[in-house]
């Protein structure tokens, strides 16, 4: 269990593939995995150690050459239907009431980045934590970045 959690401190021990399109793969060795908790298209193989890739050689190879089909036959992910809907933090809409800018510049960003923005936001149990987190991140939405960019 110790050289476990020591493995995954230690990122140079992992190895991964992403997909953008993995939602369009067939996964017929069942590896494939979402990239994130909220991922909706992107898929990833994730390896911890060399004997794993070499006896899964032939699997990474063909999942390689689907996602070049994909790419080459020009296959997008359709849209998804806005069923779910993020709440936003009462903090976060106080900020907008008061800030034109601020408001502006968040309704500017595109869907997916407003909605990472409030589920961190949103994440924190405690008032003062989103209050800390909106702080810390007005600037990046007033530049028009994204949470990740």
């Amino acid at each position: 269990m110790e050289k476990m959690s020591s493995l995954f401190k230690d990122l140079r021990h992992i190895v991964r593939f992403f997909f953008f399109k993995g939602v369009l793969m067939e996964d017929t060795a069942g590896l494939l995995k979402k990239t994130g908790e909220n991922t909706r298209v992107g898929r990833q193989l994730q390896f911890t150690d060399a004997e794993q890739i070499r006896s899964n050689r032939a699997v990474i190879k063909a999942y390689i050459e689907q996602a070049i089909a994909i790419e080459q036959a020009g296959l997008k992910v359709e849209k998804a239907e806005h069923t779910s809907t993020v709440e936003m933090p009462i903090e976060f809409s106080r900020r907008l009431e008061e800030n034109m800018a601020l408001k502006e510049a968040f309704e500017s960003l595109t869907p997916g980045r407003r909605k990472a923005y409030l589920y961190h936001f949103g994440g924190a149990k405690q008032a003062k934590t989103r209050e800390s987190r909106i702080d810390k991140l007005i600037p990046r939405i007033l530049a028009g970045k994204g949470l990740h960019d």
